[in-house]
């Protein structure tokens, strides 16, 4: 339902993002560059910005703060609990589980969903590298992503076909962020189903030291194929979930006669937009379909960020970042 993408004639858009890659990568670059070191402040800032484990400043004890990180000599000195503050760890390793799927690549807003995906991963690309840390990615395609081996990837185009599930090794440094940028843009959309479970389970799989993994898709696959290995994958690491949506996945327009495909099945069907009873249906699956995934990831134990096509996706961002300091800072989980 919610996957059906319409194909009545599009306004002009512009080229492929593979094709403008260089391009759209240096002005994404300043973009995230600018705003997010505008706004987001301090020794150390994540997407998720965790406990850590070096020492910090004490602080009065609040109600939900972590009754182990208690300061028992300044305790017992002040006769008030007090908790020790902890900066986070800069030798951290990110991985970001990239979903390229067809269903991807669709969008009647300012952007479309891949393109909100490479933006997303540069944020967080971004966030990760200018601490020295490492950050590596897996990607998926469509055509049934379990069916096919995981390649590696050794620098250049990455591997393309159905069903391929592509592994870039975490590394530090802006120029081999940069190389791994290049080959997430550079990552040509199969036709046919993805697999999101498989590609989460890449980062399940070998066991990895703990860190932070992100997890970029629009979870429209049956939330039953994803939600074990992102349970499995919580139990290790801290796990962002992002999800991209297009503001024509939430609702129908008032249009008449819409054709509708389905890109990763090519089905296509005929829709009668004019009848405010289907529009009401068609609204109230989508809202519950949204929920279910919600659902899903918050008995995963993720962090969740909904990023739409039709807004501004990196003031999002900026807004999430100062929403999980925020909470951080007041002993509240997220």
């Amino acid at each position: 339902m919610a996957r059906a993408a319409p194909v009545t004639s599009p306004t002009p858009r512009p080229a492929p993002l593979a094709d403008r890659s260089e391009a759209v990568l240096s002005r994404l670059q300043l973009l995230v560059t600018r705003k997010l070191d505008g706004l987001l402040q301090g020794d150390y800032a994540g997407l998720l910005p965790g406990p850590g484990s070096e020492a910090g400043e004490s602080r009065e004890y609040r109600p939900g703060d972590d009754v182990r990180r208690m300061d028992w000599p300044v305790t017992a000195r002040t006769t008030t609990p007090h908790v020790r503050r902890t900066v986070a760890d800069r030798e951290l390793e990110t991985w970001l589980a990239l979903d390229l799927s067809a269903s991807l690549d669709f969008g009647t807003g300012q952007w479309l969903k891949r393109e909100v995906v490479v933006a997303a991963a540069a944020a967080i690309t971004h966030l990760t590298v200018r601490g020295g840390n490492r950050i590596g990615a897996v990607i998926g395609t469509g055509g049934g992503g379990a069916s096919a081996p995981a390649r590696r990837w050794r620098g250049g185009p990455p591997p393309s076909g159905p069903g391929v599930l592509t592994r870039l090794p975490a590394r530090s440094g802006r120029k081999e962020a940069q190389g791994l940028l290049r080959a997430v843009a550079g990552t040509a959309i199969q036709p046919g189903r993805g697999d999101l479970g498989a590609l989460i389970e890449m980062l399940n799989r070998p066991p990895r030291r703990r860190g932070v993994a992100v997890v970029v898709s629009d979870f429209l696959a049956p939330p039953e194929q994803w939600a074990r290995p992102m349970r499995k994958l919580r139990v290790r690491h801290d796990v962002l979930a992002i999800e991209v949506v297009d503001p024509r996945e939430l609702e129908l327009p008032d249009v008449g006669v819409l054709p509708v495909v389905d890109p990763e099945s090519g089905e296509l069907h005929e829709v009668q937009t004019a009848d405010p009873r289907l529009r009401q249906r068609y609204a109230e699956a989508a809202t519950a379909q949204r929920a279910t995934i919600a659902a899903a990831l918050r008995g995963a134990g993720a962090a969740h960020l909904r990023l739409r096509t039709d807004r501004d996706w990196l003031l999002d961002m900026v807004r999430f970042v100062a929403a999980q300091r925020h909470a951080r800072t007041r002993g509240t989980t997220r």
